[in-house]
């Protein structure tokens, strides 16, 4: 059968099926005259299961390992659990400072932040308490702006070529010369080309200087 019917059975998309044949949970056969993948029962199961554990949160590696044989469905699964317990507890103990903060009834002009992150600090070292990784999640959201931003500007671009092409076939008798529309042509192609040169040194100073000044918090 096709993606589409598989996508209809599962309730899967067409993307997260790729993406799970890309990270080998799934390996359907192959059509032998086109080369088309050929979907069949099996591979339906299988991508059920994959959607059961992944509704559970069970990471893709578990269930990799248990496809492979190298854990069962039982222990994957108790392993899992006590991960949640954990995750579970350190909410808890996040949500306890959380109260224990705001019942203090400072003001953030006058908060001693420094009293409470070195407490932090001692529950990360002795108790195991993870809090979120700022290093990670704040340098993340810096990148968000400059792809909008790009990929807005280069569809624009696309937009202004297509426009100049579609011109082009249309009255090709009142067109300008071909040296002047190759002139004209670049220079969208020239903008895109450095608006995507512009995003990618962006992305490097974002991982570079911004990230390694987020990492001394």
């Amino acid at each position: 059968m096709k993606i589409n019917e598989v996508e209809q059975l599962v309730g899967i998309t067409k993307r997260n099926i790729r993406f799970y044949e890309k990270e080998g949970l799934l390996t359907p056969g192959r059509n032998a005259d086109n080369g088309y993948r050929n979907y069949d029962d099996g591979d339906v199961e299988v991508l059920r299961k994959i959607k059961l554990l992944r509704k559970l949160d069970v990471p893709m590696e578990e269930i990799r390992k248990m496809q492979q044989g190298a854990l069962t469905l039982t222990d994957g699964l108790r392993r899992h659990m006590i991960q949640l317990e954990r995750e579970q507890e350190n909410l808890a103990t996040i949500r306890s400072l959380c109260q224990e903060l705001a019942e203090a009834g400072e003001q953030l002009p006058t908060l001693d932040a420094d009293r409470w992150l070195t407490e932090m600090v001692r529950m990360e070292q002795e108790e195991g308490t993870r809090f979120v990784n700022i290093h990670k999640k704040d340098t993340t959201n810096r990148y968000i702006g400059p792809v909008v931003a790009a990929v807005v500007f280069v569809a624009l671009m696309g937009w202004t070529i297509g426009l100049m092409l579609w011109a082009l076939t249309v009255d090709p008798q009142d067109a300008p010369p071909l040296a002047l529309f190759v002139v004209l042509l670049a220079i969208p192609v020239a903008v895109i080309i450095g608006v995507l040169l512009a995003l990618y040194q962006r992305i490097k100073q974002i991982r570079g200087g911004e990230e390694d000044a987020a990492a001394k918090y």
